[in-house]
């Protein structure tokens, strides 16, 4: 066994420490899956949708698995208040995206709230959790009415898409020994997409696109607190991604040949903090900081969902990566 590098066991401490304290502050700002269960007052139930038999001539269908971002959720008047809407990156995809010159059906299995322990294991999703004209599954975990679904159609599935992970280290915000629940959740969170994906590959075939996406960095948005020690979350943060959690999100996803998009170095989070601009209302903030604030709502509600344009930058990635012929 190789010796530990004590500086570098360290660092992945503080490091793992940053994060806690990030999560512990996101958590308290309302954490996705908390918004969301609660219906906090501007959340109706979502529509759903039988499951369509055929994708329709000249279409393809495009299965959407994931959380509260899969589903389209978006704050309205506050962090508590909001509901998943038709602005969410899936639905703007099938709406202009096409795979093979064949244009696509959604059929959104995404829960928001999800975990990869519940996509696993969980059966059902609330109605307000599904995105609007979403697929219920009442009797079935999420991974296995996907699954099934693609099975049942592989020939007429042009794409899937997967964002899944965000939910499940946010409960490590109130854990006593912090570094060790964060460890052991992203290893969780490996254990568990790593089975996901070696069986949504086997359902899909191997020449379906799949595609796997990561997060913007919202916690870049701290950078606009009045709070020094609320704003050093931001450093941290952009280490987190870019050292611990998008390399292992990375690597499960390219070893079944799925196409991963980094959303966090899309959304301009590895830009250096010395380079800044002016946005209002907060005077000169580092660039990164401004357009976190300007793709999602954490600056206005410490709401970690993406505006509408946030979400159209997300499926304008996933377009770039889908074949044309």
């Amino acid at each position: 066994m190789m010796p530990v590098n004590p500086k570098v066991s360290r660092a992945r401490t503080a490091m793992l420490g940053g994060i806690a304290l990030m999560l512990a502050f996101t958590a308290a700002c309302g954490s996705s899956s908390k918004a969301q269960a609660s219906g906090g007052g501007g959340t109706s139930a979502a529509p759903t949708a039988t499951l369509p038999a055929t994708p329709g001539a000249g279409k393809k269908f495009y299965v959407s698995v994931g959380d509260s971002y899969a589903a389209g959720y978006q704050p309205t008047t506050s962090r508590r208040n909001g509901h998943t809407t038709t602005n969410g990156f899936a639905y703007r995809l099938a709406a202009a995206a096409t795979v093979h010159g064949k244009h696509l059906t959604l059929v959104n299995f995404g829960c928001a709230g999800a975990t990869t322990v519940s996509l696993l294991k969980a059966t059902g999703c609330q109605p307000e959790r599904l995105g609007p004209g979403a697929v219920a599954y009442p009797d079935s975990t999420q991974a296995r009415a996907a699954l099934d679904f693609i099975s049942a159609h592989q020939a007429d599935i042009g794409l899937v898409t997967v964002v899944i992970g965000g939910n499940d280290i946010t409960s490590c915000a109130l854990a006593k020994n912090v570094a060790t629940c964060l460890t052991k959740a992203l290893a969780g969170v490996n254990t568990n997409l790593r089975i996901f994906l070696r069986d949504l590959r086997s359902a899909a075939g191997a020449a379906t696109p799949i595609v796997g996406i990561t997060y913007p960095d919202v916690i870049l948005g701290s950078y606009v607190s009045t709070s020094a020690s609320v704003r050093s979350l931001a450093a941290l943060s952009v280490t987190a991604f870019k050292s611990l959690v998008n390399p292992a999100l990375k690597a499960d996803y390219e070893a079944i040949g799925a196409t991963f998009v980094d959303v966090t170095a899309a959304t301009g989070a590895y830009i250096p903090l010395t380079q800044t601009t002016t946005l209002a209302p907060y005077g000169t903030v580092p660039v990164a900081v401004a357009k976190t604030c300007q793709l999602t709502y954490y600056c206005q509600f410490l709401d970690i969902h993406p505006r509408t344009n946030g979400y159209q930058l997300i499926a304008d990635l996933i377009a770039r990566t889908l074949p044309v012929s």
